[in-house]
Parts: structure tokens; sequence; C-alpha cells
């Protein structure tokens, strides 16, 4: 499993080689550390690695996936970057803007399309479930508006960001 953790300005590229137990192998930007990892408590975890021991505590904060690291001696903040992360930031900034396009974060397949070229649309309602990741989701019109367009029909396999829906808002 990958990831890609963001820590202040630096973005460190992490895998999980193997995990047996407690026994943790975890490549760091290709260099491989040998940890032993147990959950003391909830968000509490003891690290071991080289005979040295590090107690972490880690509190969520606002955000996806973005937490407050607690150490013996630093506090910072970090973002975990996977996939689902990735998707989730998509869809909200989806949702914050008054896009004219819709269009599906990642790749997936139209399950049932609500509208047709010059409909009329209000606020919230339905235009397209997509299926991505075994997941439906449901994307909906940020305003009233028509629909100038659709590129996709119902069953149809679509790549991630490719427009589907174009609705004047106007």
């Amino acid at each position: 499993m990958s990831y890609e953790v963001k820590l202040k300005d630096r973005i460190a590229q992490i895998e999980v080689i193997s995990h047996h137990g407690n026994k943790l192998l975890v490549a760091v930007d290709g260099r491989e550390y040998a940890l032993d990892f147990v959950q003391i408590s909830r968000g509490s975890y003891s690290i071991l690695h080289e005979n040295k021991s590090y107690n972490v505590e880690l509190i969520p904060l606002e955000g996806v996936k973005k937490y407050n690291v607690n150490t013996t001696k630093k506090s910072f903040e970090v973002e975990i970057i996977d996939a689902e992360s990735k998707y989730l930031a998509s869809r909200r900034e989806a949702d914050e803007e008054a896009d004219a396009v819709i269009s599906s974060p990642i790749p997936g397949k139209v399950v049932k399309l609500y509208v047709k070229e010059g409909d009329k649309v209000e606020a919230g309602q339905t235009l397209v479930v997509i299926s991505a990741m075994k997941m439906e989701s449901e994307y909906k019109a940020s305003g009233a508006g028509s629909v100038t367009a659709v590129d996709v029909s119902e069953g149809e396999s679509v790549d991630g960001r490719q427009p589907i829906i174009h609705i004047d808002y106007s």
C-alpha cells in the first residue's frame, strides 16, 4: 500500500512493504525501515526502530486525513494523501465551486443519467450517478440553469476529470 505524506512543503512517498503482527517494513522515499509498531490507545502509538523507542500521538484535524502529530520533543501537522483522500478532496472542491462542467474526479462508470441537452435544472437536482471505487456518487446541479451538453451515455466508462455534463448557470 502506497501513500504520500505531506509535511510542510515536503511530500514523502511511503510504502508499506509488509505487515506481520506488530512488525512493519516500510519504505520512505525508497529507504527501508523495519519497525515494531504498537497501538497503545486510540491515536497513540509506540514505535521501535533500531532499539530506539518513539511515542507518537495522532490528533485528527479539520480536513481530509490531516493530523497533528505529537512526539516527546516535537509537534507538527501532516496530511496523508492516498486515493481516498484525493477523491474526497476533489468531491469537496466540486461541491464548493459553481462549475459549469460536471466531471468525475476519478475513473468510473455512468450508472444513471437524469438529464439531456436542453433540460432546465434546479439547485441540488441530481444530474448523473457515477460508480467508482465500489461506490455510487450522485452529482448535482449547484444552481438553477440549463444543460448545454451531455458528453456521455448510461453504461459508458469515464476517465478522471472527463467532462460529463455542461450547464449554463446564467
